[in-house]
């Protein structure tokens, strides 16, 4: 599925695009709550964090704002954060079906994704690896 911005995230971007807002860093976050429709009408409130269990650790990943890597390529400009892996323990199921980033300083929801399936974590070993990347390009 592709990255959604939100709607309520549109101005925070565009502010720290435009130097309006300093950016800080970001928290990449793996969510559990099965948003059927993923619209950009959603907001942090609307996922549930995967919760302190089975190895992971709220607030997620911090990822830090000067380690993205931003190239281009004709008309697209993709910005990329290296693989981020959680590594789980045994225990109950656990379903994940994205990942969201929100902003570590006001919380707000900055953009997620919805996986093409969902992701089971039970076992001891069992991964989930995510590489943040972002393109814009001129359609």
């Amino acid at each position: 599925m592709a990255l959604i911005l939100p709607a309520a995230s549109e101005n925070n971007m565009l502010n720290f695009a435009l130097g309006v807002t300093v950016p800080g860093n970001q928290y990449l976050k793996l969510y559990v709550t099965d948003v059927n429709t993923a619209t950009d009408s959603l907001v942090v409130a609307d996922f549930t964090e995967f919760g302190n269990t089975l190895g992971y650790s709220s607030p997620g990943k911090e990822l830090t704002k000067t380690s993205w890597v931003v190239a281009q390529s004709g008309s697209v400009a993709t910005a990329t954060y290296a693989a981020q892996t959680w590594t789980f323990t045994a225990g109950t199921a656990v379903t994940v079906y994205g990942y969201y980033v929100t902003d570590k300083t006001t919380g707000l929801l900055l953009w997620f994704e919805k996986f093409g399936s969902a992701k089971v974590v039970q076992n001891s070993g069992d991964q989930i690896i995510i590489t943040p990347t972002i393109t814009l390009s001129k359609v």
